[in-house]
This record gives C-alpha cells, structure tokens and sequence, in this order.
C-alpha cells in the first residue's frame, strides 16, 4: 500500500478542490454566456424600438362627409406644398394684424403665443424682446394703467414684385384704445407692410392649431397713416 491515510485524505482533499474551482469555472462561464445573451436581446430591442419610431406617429385628419350623397372621404393633410388662394391669405393677414396689434390684459398671454405660431426663429426674438417687461416700449408696460386697444382691419392689398413673385401685401387697420373707466376710444390708422411666405405646416399640435397652413410672417413695418387729426368717438 503507497502512503499512509494522511496521503490518502490529502489526495483526496486536492481531488475535491479540483472539482470545487472546475465546477466554480464553468458557473462562472455559464453566467457570461447568460448576461451576454442578456445584453444581446437589450440591444436588439432598443435598435428594433428606434427602427418603428418613424411608423408610430400621430397624423390629423378631418373626415368629410357629402350631404347630398352621404359619401365619406378622408381630406388630405396639407404638406405646403399646394398653392393657397388669396383668400385665405387674406384671412391669415387679416387675424395676424388683429390678434398681434391689439392689447388686452385678459387675452395679452394667449396672443403673444398666438402670434408666435406665425414667426420664424429670427422675428420670434424680436417678438421677445418687444415684450420682455424690461423693455420700456412693452405693450405690458405701456397699458399697465389698464388701457386696452382693439384693433379692426379696413383693407388688404396685395403687391405682385418684378420676378412675378407675389407676396407683398398691405394691410390698412385701426387701432382704439380705450383708458380704464372711459367711454370713448382714441383712434388710430395705421399701415403695416408685410412680406409673408407659406412653409411647411408645424408639427407641434399646438402651434399647428393655430397655423396649420404654415403660414409665416417675414418682415412686418408698421407706421402710422395720416389722415388728418386723430378722432375721438363713443364706441358702437
């Protein structure tokens, strides 16, 4: 017989350890290879993910229906690309003018977003800026006393340029403003120049609420019309 029983527990002790630390190696391999697969399946989740965001969106729609013959049809959604009539962009002018000329503290927040739909980047900080209460010339400022203005559109007239290209218009309105607790209203008439142009609708359901049609204002020149001395009257 090779070796006492100390030899004999020894070499078996070693055999168990051997098994222990194989057994450790491949559990340990086994929990790679698990997470591994783990991961894999994360990554080809989020790119899957990534891949249908462009299929899930939200397209508005309006549904027509013939009330004559009671058909049903879809109306397209308008891509700016299409020509507009004159008289919508009459309209477009017309509401500008109005809800961005006028001043009325209950409405003076809803009005400043409002116009805000119609404005590129660049006119939109200038849009700002007018308004930033830090500016002595904000409408904010100027009728902190509670004095309103409302104003009311008299004409639009548009202006083809040389290139054929149309869209210049301009826009004749009145201004009355009315002090806090007065009856009468001091009237103004003004012009305003605008260059204007149609782009592609917004996508932000917010502002294409207010402009679905992507209609933009360019430039905008405002100045008072002389039509002799400033009238004062009892409002109708």
């Amino acid at each position: 017989m090779t070796g006492g029983p100390l030899t004999v527990y020894y070499r078996e002790a070693a055999s168990w350890d051997a098994d222990r630390i194989a057994r450790a190696t491949r559990d340990a391999r086994r929990a790679w290879q698990v997470a591994a697969a783990g991961w894999i399946c994360a990554v080809a989740g989020t790119v899957s993910l990534v891949l249908l965001m462009p299929l899930k969106r939200v397209e508005p729609f309006v549904v027509r229906v013939d009330n004559g013959t009671g058909i049903v049809d879809v109306v397209p959604v308008y891509d700016g690309k299409a020509a507009v009539s004159q008289t919508v962009t009459r309209y477009f002018l017309t509401h500008y003018v109005t809800i961005c000329e006028r001043f009325n503290f209950a409405t003076a927040e809803s009005d400043y977003e409002e116009c805000g739909a119609f404005h590129g980047a660049q006119r939109n900080q200038a849009w700002y800026a007018l308004w930033n209460p830090n500016n002595p010339a904000s409408p904010l400022n100027l009728h902190k006393d509670g004095s309103a203005v409302r104003v009311q559109v008299e004409s639009v007239s548009f202006f083809q340029r040389g290139s054929g290209v149309n869209d210049l218009a301009q826009v004749r309105y009145l201004k009355a403003e009315r002090q806090p607790g007065a009856a009468d209203e001091r009237f103004t008439h003004w012009i305003a120049t605008i260059q204007y142009a149609y782009t592609a609708p917004p996508k932000d359901p917010r502002v294409r609420r207010w402009n679905p049609l992507g209609f933009r204002i360019v430039e905008l020149t405002s100045e008072p019309e002389v039509l002799g001395q400033p009238a004062s009257g009892k409002s109708g």
